[in-house]
């Protein structure tokens, strides 16, 4: 079936509409990041640079590290950005963008989303790293595809809402597993996480400014949610839908974030770069070794 020009907008360049990366220049390894600027800390580690470009917050290198190509890409904040992330990368690479048409052999991709985050367990201390092994998707951005069901954790989702009491108002919440390839990659020297990802990052994630909230009490119940050997760890903003859509199309996905805040202690690191940093390199020998 050829995929419409309306559907799929592809550049006069021949690169995909958003991202602006052509299809022969993604490689089969994928790090997202949040911040543009965090890509050039991927700049000195890399043996060589092949390509790379920006449009708006999307900013991209691909190069070799050791001896394996790896494209570096910003998504900025939030699961919308996720959905063209993720449909955009997974057209690049199954996708004729000659014919239009979907390609007869699937290509798998390996994204592991690295990023911040805060705390929320007392026994997690600040600038640990936290792998999501579950991501809770509190965005609603999943529900608009279909068959999410297949890929949801569905127990979990309804003990979730029965404990927070669950506000009518919000999306219906979802719960996704990791790629079990990347949790392998990361268990040994992280923390196993389930993460909330949020809508935004004051109310949707507790925080009171000057409004208040329509689950005053979320922060308590998400501390006390226990189900399955699972814990919720941390928030974060855009794991669920990677995990999520990754698992729809096919792809290895994960996410790992360094804590930089703690909701349990009321506390913050503002100094974090050292260990984003650190957390950068270990990804890099990880998903390449």
């Amino acid at each position: 079936m050829r995929i419409p020009e309306s559907e799929l907008i592809i550049n006069g360049d021949g690169s995909v509409f958003h991202l602006h990366i052509r299809p022969e220049q993604l490689a089969d390894k994928v790090i997202l990041v949040g911040d543009p600027g965090r890509v050039n800390m991927f700049r000195p580690l890399f043996a060589s640079i092949e390509c790379e470009g920006a449009s708006r917050e999307f900013v991209w290198i691909t190069g070799v590290y050791n001896s394996c190509r790896v494209t570096v890409l910003s998504t900025g904040i939030g699961t919308d950005n996720i959905d063209i992330v993720m449909t955009e990368l997974d057209a690049l690479a199954n996708v004729d963008f000659t014919t239009r048409e979907v390609l007869p052999e699937h290509r798998t991709l390996d994204i592991l989303r690295i990023g911040t985050c805060g705390a929320i367990q007392p026994e997690i201390p600040l600038g640990s790293f936290i792998f999501s092994h579950i991501s809770i998707g509190c965005d609603g951005l999943l529900n608009w595809y279909d068959n999410r069901d297949s890929i949801a954790l569905l127990d979990f989702e309804e003990a979730f809402k029965a404990h927070v009491h669950w506000n009518r108002h919000l999306p219906d919440p979802y719960f996704v597993r990791a790629s079990s390839k990347l949790i392998a990659l990361f268990e040994d020297v992280t923390v196993k996480g389930m993460t909330i990802s949020a809508s935004g990052f004051y109310g949707p994630q507790g925080r009171v400014v000057r409004q208040g909230l329509a689950m005053p009490t979320m922060l308590e119940d998400f501390e006390t949610f226990e189900f399955g050997g699972y814990k919720i760890t941390n928030f974060e903003m855009e794991g669920s839908a990677l995990a999520g859509m990754a698992a729809k199309l096919g792809h290895n996905a994960g996410t790992v974030c360094c804590a930089i805040a703690h909701r349990y202690l009321k506390d913050a690191n503002t100094d974090y770069k050292p260990k984003v940093a650190e957390l950068i390199k270990l990804c890099l020998e990880r998903l390449t070794a």
